[in-house]
């Protein structure tokens, strides 16, 4: 796909403590590499992607989205700017470090500011236990993070920055239940603006202007 050959622009946030692998996720995500020695994220940074979208049961081409991966500073000095971003993200991937049981405990953190400042307050989010290939260091058990998860109704995957074990699987699954989200949602006002076409329409003009008259609302 060429620039601006792509029906939507859909921005997700990867959050979670410094340390924790985000930068190294979103580069074995978009370039297929690991680099160990990245530097500490400085406030917020940026990682792009194009995928082709085709919910279950549909033929032909799909919908051509045109991922942006914003990667944002751990350190509490920066959180000011990071919530700044969230209410333009209509995704969030949640990472925690499976070798550190802080950074597991603080997930209860991030979730409150993702209620208080993301443009709703159930945002779509998937919950990822990094660094999976550290099996000898692992101090956080699956079914800890399992019940965690489910306490606040979001998936949980376990991924590898290093080996890439489910780091595909875990924006894939995102960027499904924002696409089925915005499928089933008639009243599009809770989308931020920065869901956009090409043309400059915003994704929720053009799913209301194809949305069956008597369809649902959101449950959002």
């Amino acid at each position: 796909m060429s620039d601006g050959d792509y029906d939507y622009l859909i921005k997700f946030l990867a959050l979670g403590d410094s340390g924790v692998g985000k930068t190294s996720f979103l580069c074995q995500y978009t370039d297929g590499k690991f680099n160990s020695k990245f530097i500490t994220t400085v406030g917020i940074d940026f990682r792009e992607k194009r995928v082709v979208y085709k919910s279950d049961g549909t033929t032909g081409r799909g919908q051509r989205i045109h991922i942006q991966l914003w990667d944002t500073a751990g350190q509490e000095r920066f959180r000011s700017l990071t919530t700044a971003f969230f209410r333009d993200a209509m995704g969030f991937l949640l990472l925690f470090d499976l070798t550190n049981e802080q950074s597991f405990l603080n997930v209860r953190n991030w979730m409150s500011q993702l209620q208080m400042h993301a443009y709703c307050e159930n945002p779509d989010i998937v919950l990822c236990g990094n660094k999976c290939d550290l099996d000898d260091e692992r101090v956080v058990k699956e079914q800890e993070a399992r019940e965690l998860a489910d306490k606040f109704g979001i998936p949980y995957l376990e991924t590898s920055a290093a080996s890439g074990q489910n780091v595909s699987q875990a924006v894939e699954l995102l960027l499904d239940l924002i696409m089925k989200r915005m499928e089933r949602c008639v009243d599009k006002s809770w989308m931020p603006q920065s869901v956009v076409q090409p043309n400059g329409h915003t994704a929720a003009e053009k799913l209301t202007e194809e949305a069956e008259p008597n369809a649902g609302k959101c449950s959002c």
